[in-house]
């Protein structure tokens, strides 16, 4: 409908590239349809939720990091300029994507919002083009480790842990045949995940100075390591004179290991 080319990669991966080439307006056509099939995901997965506040479509861009300078402007001028005029948000990544000269854009806002971005981007790269050769992002296959918590699993990509429906439905039905042990183990069942399994704690030691990042603005980082691990996480005041916090993680093995694996990524 749109008239633009549409290539999607290889389908072994946890993320996918979507590439759409084309005169601008077959590739605003495209990017409208897209943002509105999102859209209507959202709504869709709102219907039998709790959450009365609607998130904006996100859509992540892959962008040759010669083309970011142009797009981020001189002292952030021309983003700062895309994003009051479309009143999307708009973040150019700090590095680049593995193994790649790309950087990850990352754009949010109502489907309008983000046509109007969009279209914004498309003047900014024709009228600067990428300097020197490009090495394209390629998402890795889904070999990453994959951490077992709160009865879900997760495949650790970066600095997420990425919910993966197969393997917890997979996992949900291993849980519903006790008889299944795991090698190394006697009792049957997964390890930290069923209500009885023991709980400890663990403690760790971060720098002062690295403190506020686990933590986040007004504690959102660490609530969502909380919420993702499904760990209790206390973070002690600091004593004088000492340059690093005590930091001491509560739960189940697995909840412990996937709150240790999001506090280091951080």
């Amino acid at each position: 409908q749109s008239g633009a080319r549409i290539n999607i990669s290889e389908g072994t991966c946890p993320e996918r590239i979507v590439t759409i080439t084309g005169p601008t307006d077959a590739i605003f056509k495209a990017f409208s349809m897209i943002a509105l099939k999102f859209e209507e995901d959202i709504n869709a997965s709102m219907t039998n939720s709790t959450v009365t506040s609607k998130p904006p479509v996100t859509l992540r861009l892959v962008v040759p990091a010669s083309q970011c300078g142009s797009l981020i402007g001189k002292g952030g001028s021309k983003i700062k300029e895309i994003r009051e005029s479309t009143g999307a948000q708009v973040q150019v990544a700090g590095d680049m994507l593995p193994n790649s000269t790309e950087r990850a854009v990352t754009i949010s806002g109502t489907p309008d919002a983000i046509i109007q971005c969009v279209k914004q981007i498309c003047v900014v790269m024709l009228e600067s083009p990428p300097k020197g050769a490009t090495i394209p992002y390629r998402p890795k296959p889904a070999s990453a480790p994959i951490i077992f918590a709160g009865g879900q699993a997760f495949a650790i990509q970066g600095q997420y842990a990425i919910p993966h429906p197969d393997l917890t439905k997979l996992h949900q039905l291993a849980m519903q045949h006790p008889p299944f042990t795991p090698l190394g183990q006697t009792t049957p069942g997964f390890p930290g995940l069923d209500a009885t399994t023991p709980t400890s704690s663990h403690e760790l030691t971060i720098p002062n100075d690295l403190i506020g990042c686990i933590i986040g603005r007004q504690g959102s980082k660490i609530n969502e390591i909380r919420q993702m691990s499904g760990a209790q996480i206390k973070i002690a005041n600091a004593t004088e004179g000492s340059a690093e916090r005590q930091v001491t993680i509560t739960g189940s093995p697995a909840n412990i290991s996937l709150a240790q694996y999001l506090i280091n990524a951080r």
